[in-house]
């Protein structure tokens, strides 16, 4: 018993240092914000975990935030259900979050989503998708959350590292949302 309550011990210990970086991007919020207007968004192409693709070319045209998550992780947790009503808002209005699970389970993703009420796309982040988005994060992704904001141009306006309110995700929308100046 004792053997067992030291490894739980060690267990939680490991994902807490692992979220430090995380916490500590939360209490600065936010930690870092680059502007980028000038960049392509990375390039991405996957399957959701609620079954249909998602992928760059399929949002062009579209606003969108790609917020990297985690179940694990209380500040993600806790953008939720900003991220869900803003997503019911502004869906019609040519508008998406996609989620991007962080080094989650993905046996158990689909019973987060339900009980959690997401109402976008989640797609489980593997390698590619890390490599894509991590070289506009200096390091790369590696705490959550992070977000990049891509406008309907496919141009990657910003990224933010540290949690948002629902004020703070319906201004960044509202700049993905306008139209390009060419």
């Amino acid at each position: 018993m004792q053997l067992f309550r030291s490894i739980l011990i060690a267990g939680a210990l490991a994902i807490t240092m692992h979220a430090l970086p995380a916490l500590d991007a939360v209490a600065k919020k936010p930690v870092r914000k680059t502007a980028l207007k000038t960049w392509l968004a990375p390039e991405f192409s996957a399957k959701s975990v609620q079954g249909g693709a998602v992928s760059s070319r399929t949002l062009a045209g579209k606003g969108y935030i790609v917020n990297f998550f985690g179940s694990w992780c209380p500040y993600c947790r806790k953008e939720i259900p900003d991220m869900a009503a803003l997503q019911e808002k502004y869906e019609k209005k040519g508008f998406t979050f996609i989620g991007m699970a962080y080094r989650d389970n993905e046996q158990s993703m689909p019973d987060f989503i339900r009980e959690q009420g997401i109402n976008y796309p989640v797609v489980m982040a593997d390698e590619a998708i890390l490599d894509s988005f991590g070289r506009h994060v200096s390091g790369g992704v590696r705490s959550v959350p992070v977000l990049f904001a891509i406008n309907r141009d496919g141009r990657l306006l910003s990224v933010i590292i540290g949690a948002q309110t629902q004020e703070e995700f319906e201004r960044i929308i509202t700049e993905t949302m306008k139209k390009p100046v060419r």
